[in-house]
């Protein structure tokens, strides 16, 4: 069975750490937001389909690397 490469790590690690960065620059408020990979999973989600789908800018493997069950 195939797994990450480290450098598919290292870009997953950046796209989750960029939308937990986004979430919490946006936070006006005094309160902690801690990280929780359930709401960075579908901000993710969203811009994914935004840059891959809509914009043709990189394919989903290339936006977030995973590794593919069928493989």
């Amino acid at each position: 069975m195939r797994e990450l490469t480290k450098k598919e790590i290292i870009r997953q690690d950046f796209v989750d750490n960029a939308i937990f960065d986004f979430i919490k620059e946006l936070n006006l408020s005094s309160k902690t937001i801690d990280w929780n990979i359930e709401m960075i999973g579908e901000i993710r989600d969203i811009v994914s389909d935004w840059i891959v789908n809509k914009l043709k800018i990189c394919t989903e493997q290339e936006f977030y690397p995973y590794i593919n069950s069928n493989e």
